[in-house]
């Protein structure tokens, strides 16, 4: 927890350490794992037909333990509460199971499966994961706008060297937009795209064979260096709010080597009196 309240000795931070107990935080994730099953067991109506309402029991329930949860937690933080962008969301999607799901709002009733996404709060790592997912957003724009390109370009190629023979594929930029991005993902793009254009236009093998190096070897490996690259800034943020760095590690071996040192100098000076 990052919230100054958590140190304070009044009954606010009490409640705060309460909730950060771990057997509470492994209550609370079991219970979004069991409120997660239990809203995928409910889409079959067979079984709903023989336990429905033992299940929309143990459902609202779960839904009350949550609310009761948050409830504790902006009693404890007050205002502090909504400056976290995760415990706003994790305010919303409890909230959106009190919105009377009827008429045109039924589609929220849908959205309560978006409780498990409270995991991600719960869980250190992912929540990690995800905070270095969206620090990586701006290289990843950068990457995009450069798939952009390379689309553009080939998609303005391919739609007027094949758009006359093969409308179907690449009869205007848009339809070519298209079917490039299925030759991206590799999916039938020999047998049903690249196949057929070869057989009128022969030297065709050209343009997707280096349209595919470029999109999906080279751009598509950028995202996932991105990403990667996000992860470990973020592992070694943490690491060193932690006080765990490089230097913290070999100030510690060196330390544990000169322990052992003397260890093995006092047991030589023992064996050398007998």
């Amino acid at each position: 927890m990052h919230y100054d309240v958590l140190d304070q000795p009044g009954w606010r931070g009490g409640i705060e350490r309460f909730m950060a107990r771990p057997f509470i935080q492994r209550f609370l994730i079991i219970l979004i794992i069991v409120n997660a099953i239990i809203l995928g067991v409910e889409t079959n109506h067979e079984v709903m037909q023989i336990i429905g309402p033992e299940l929309l029991m143990i459902d609202h329930a779960i839904l009350w333990i949550f609310i009761a949860e948050l409830a504790l937690l902006i009693t404890a933080r007050g205002w502090r509460f909504f400056i976290d962008a995760w415990s706003i969301f994790d305010f919303l999607v409890v909230a959106i199971a009190l919105v009377p799901a009827t008429g045109s709002l039924s589609v929220l009733r849908a959205l309560r499966v978006l409780r498990i996404l409270r995991l991600i709060n719960k869980v250190e790592s992912m929540r990690r994961v995800v905070g270095a997912l969206l620090g990586s957003l701006p290289g990843l724009g950068s990457v995009f706008g450069l798939i952009l390109i390379v689309f553009y370009v080939s998609g303005v190629i391919a739609t007027n060297m094949f758009g006359e023979s093969f409308p179907e594929r690449f009869g205007s930029l848009s339809t070519s937009f298209y079917t490039l991005f299925q030759v991206m993902t590799l999916e039938g793009w020999s047998e049903e795209i690249a196949r057929p254009v070869m057989e009128i236009f022969p030297s065709a093998w050209v343009f997707f064979l280096i349209f595919i190096f470029i999109s999906t070897f080279i751009v598509v490996n950028l995202f996932v260096a991105v990403i990667v690259d996000s992860i470990n800034s973020a592992k070694e943020e943490a690491n060193h709010e932690q006080g765990v760095t490089p230097t913290h590690i070999i100030e510690s071996l060196n330390g544990l080597r000169s322990e052992l040192a003397e260890l093995k100098a006092q047991l030589n000076n023992n064996s050398d009196r007998k």
